[in-house]
């Protein structure tokens, strides 16, 4: 196999620093990463797993915010790449509520200049769009009720779901228009070590050791609450490679750009998780049932995808939820100085 040049996205981000880690440990190829360092994305990420982002064999750091228009001696520097893999994004869904339009200029018009950069490269053989299961929007609290296939039709809830879905249409737009060679694959939750405190595993982990009170995302009723499904980074990095190796979108039928959804063999509804959390922690778990949706519109109980292509193709996480779980959990205790990083 001939090495690849990999540009990615948010490569100092919480998802795309597990994939520099995961692809150079199982691959020749090398990796540029673009990240504009925002509250979310941090160099220290990568120096953690001893990577010195601007000396390193493999990798270099290129700073650069997509959200503006890249200059030609920018992508110039970028012609040896043969595959984008755009992770980088706003992702947080409270922050989306707040100020939509951050999302709109990250996720779509940032996007958007992705995808100009990536028609300009002369050795690009595939862009890959990293999406989430939120386009789709809710589905109802039956474990029984199927989630969403990857051609089901998008109707997502909050301006973050609504930025995700603008920036799969782009994509879609820029493979019919310009003959761009695209991808789109849509995750669950995704959670690991180094994650920002903000995000639910690792804020219940601080919650329990501080002895705070977790706010658990309930019905109205405040009786059930939310489910997802939770997979860990580097399964979602492997899971990206065994679609980069085996490229399944050659052999589909019709011109329509595939999609492959990601997804964690457990479904867990929220508070359960907290309880598990709580006890690998060895602390109390205090909690409040809270209706979220009610008083913040635009949150949404469970999602949920349909994981049969990717079992079909032949991939299943190499690691369980179980052991992810702890192993994170483990890590972090050995570790807090991630648990308070701020915004």
């Amino acid at each position: 196999m001939e090495k690849r040049t990999f540009l990615l996205t948010g490569a100092a981000g919480f998802v795309g620093h597990h994939f520099v880690e995961h692809i150079l440990k199982n691959t020749d190829d090398t990796i540029i990463g673009i990240d504009a360092l925002t509250y979310s994305g941090s160099l220290d990420r990568l120096r953690d797993i001893d990577i010195d982002p601007f000396h390193h064999p493999r990798f270099r750091h290129m700073g650069y915010d997509f959200r503006q228009p890249a200059e030609p001696n920018l992508v110039r520097e970028l012609r040896g790449v043969t595959h984008v893999l755009h992770l980088g994004a706003e992702s947080h869904v409270d922050h989306s509520i707040t100020d939509p339009l951050r999302f709109v200029m990250a996720n779509v018009a940032g996007t958007t200049n992705m995808l100009n950069i990536a028609r300009s490269l002369p050795n690009l053989e595939l862009f890959v769009y990293f999406s989430t299961d939120e386009v789709f929007g809710p589905v109802p609290l039956d474990k029984n009720y199927p989630g969403h296939r990857e051609d089901d039709r998008h109707n997502p809830k909050n301006p973050y779901a609504a930025s995700k879905s603008g920036g799969e249409q782009m994509t879609v737009s820029f493979a019919n228009t310009y003959g761009l060679p695209c991808i789109i694959t849509r995750q669950m939750n995704i959670f690991g070590e180094r994650q920002h405190p903000e995000k639910f595993i690792p804020k219940v982990v601080r919650s329990v050791l501080e002895g705070e009170t977790v706010p658990i995302h309930a019905t109205p009723d405040k009786t059930q609450a939310g489910m997802r499904h939770y997979i860990h980074a580097r399964n979602v990095a492997d899971a990206h490679l065994f679609l980069l190796d085996k490229k399944p979108w050659q052999l589909a039928k019709g011109n329509d750009v595939e999609s492959y959804h990601i997804v964690g063999e457990v479904e867990i509804d929220n508070l359960s998780l907290a309880r598990m959390i709580a006890d690998h922690v060895g602390g109390e778990l205090r909690y409040e049932m809270v209706d979220f949706h009610s008083s913040r519109p635009g949150h949404d109980l469970r999602y949920a995808l349909d994981g049969a292509k990717m079992r079909q193709l032949g991939w299943s996480p190499p690691r369980t939820f179980d052991e992810s779980l702890k192993k994170t959990i483990e890590w972090t205790l050995n570790r807090r100085k991630w648990l308070d990083i701020l915004e």
